[in-house]
């Protein structure tokens, strides 16, 4: 018998896992722009516990393993920005993300008193536009990321954040 995918608050002990995994994850993200300096890749250790720390963060475990990854914070107008997602890419397709993301917008919603939820999505990435449209998101603007790839920005209620996954 298989061992489950669990999700929870993430811990400075899942600081290095979570590293380790996002630099394995946006490989391919970075192959799809031709741009291996996007913000995941050249990401400190020291950033990540930093994020931790202060922001909602949500892993997937299986057995000891982090799988997966999210991360997000409040911004000056009330809407909680979400970013970093991401899923090992052995179990991508399975629903790990979306229950990421609903973890993570509860907290933010709950904990933080977000009033929507706004992300950012590199406007070639397909399965992520997916996965976010599949959710609730819609897509709201454009912006170019400090990396200098084209952004799709994509937001939805926190109302809505139940009836995700």
């Amino acid at each position: 018998m298989g061992m489950s995918v669990t999700i929870s608050a993430a811990t400075e002990q899942d600081a290095e896992q979570i590293f380790r995994l996002q630099y394995l994850c946006f490989q391919s993200e970075a192959a799809l722009y031709g741009n291996y300096r996007i913000d995941p890749l050249v990401q400190t250790l020291d950033s990540v516990r930093a994020e931790v720390a202060a922001d909602c963060v949500f892993v997937a475990r299986l057995g000891e393993e982090v799988v997966g990854s999210v991360r997000g914070s409040l911004t000056a107008d009330g809407a909680a920005a979400i970013g970093k997602l991401c899923v090992h890419p052995r179990l991508q397709g399975h629903g790990i993300g979306a229950r990421l993301l609903r973890a993570a917008e509860s907290a933010l919603v709950e904990e933080r008193g977000a009033t929507k939820f706004r992300l950012f999505t590199g406007h070639r990435s397909e399965g992520n536009l997916r996965l976010y449209r599949k959710v609730g998101y819609e897509a709201v603007g454009t912006s170019k990321g400090a990396d200098g790839v084209p952004m799709i920005v994509l937001e939805k209620p926190a109302g809505t954040y139940a009836t995700t996954a």
